[in-house]
């Protein structure tokens, strides 16, 4: 019989959340693939605000999340890259009995959907040349959206919530990992997990 293992999510904003609900699910589902005995990653639980409210509307979604959670993301992007942790260790604090993550890349998540060129030159119109080369230098971009749009200046044919759904998808996680932000948070998932007896 297998473990349920249901996981949390508050974000910055709608297209964060489609792109990260995906890529967290895949990404448990890659680490618990190797557990003593099987897990069942379930869809992510998104909280009923964005990172962007005030610290006590936060705190109660988080509770909300708390009840059918094992385990709580909590999103910000560089300009606010405190708040997640602040917040983290706030609720912790107030007796929140579920682990909660902080999930901030160096500047935008916007980034992390470029890693992968592979993934935009399947997409027709898109123009992934502009990228990097390694991985690794695309969290160095000053204006990651700027750089999306760009790469998806030729695209007509979906609305830009669809391309971060497509990128959730299809990013090869094991570039993503070259990230240094995305291997920091893959880590202190990891820990939680085994903390938790998940792995």
């Amino acid at each position: 019989m297998s473990r349920p293992l249901v996981p949390g999510l508050v974000a910055e904003g709608a297209t964060d959340e489609v792109f990260l609900g995906r890529v967290i699910a895949r990404q448990l589902r890659a680490l618990t693939d190797f557990a003593p005995r099987p897990i069942e990653v379930q869809s992510v639980q998104y909280a009923g605000c964005r990172m962007t409210k005030d610290d006590s509307t936060i705190g109660e979604a988080v509770g909300e999340l708390a009840g059918d959670c094992h385990l709580i993301f909590l999103h910000s992007d560089h300009r606010e890259r405190g708040k997640a942790d602040r917040l983290a260790t706030y609720l912790a604090d107030q007796g929140l009995k579920r682990p909660i993550i902080s999930l901030v890349p160096v500047r935008e998540t916007e980034a992390w959907l470029l890693a992968d060129p592979r993934v935009w030159a399947r997409v027709p119109g898109a123009d992934p040349n502009a990228l990097h080369a390694r991985p690794r230098e695309i969290e160095k971009i000053p204006d990651p959206k700027a750089a999306l749009r760009a790469v998806l200046a030729g695209v007509a044919h979906r609305k830009v919530g669809e391309h971060f759904a497509f990128a959730g998808d299809h990013v090869d996680l094991d570039v993503l990992a070259q990230l240094p932000a995305y291997a920091t948070w893959v880590g202190a998932t990891s820990d939680v997990l085994r903390n938790d007896g998940f792995l």
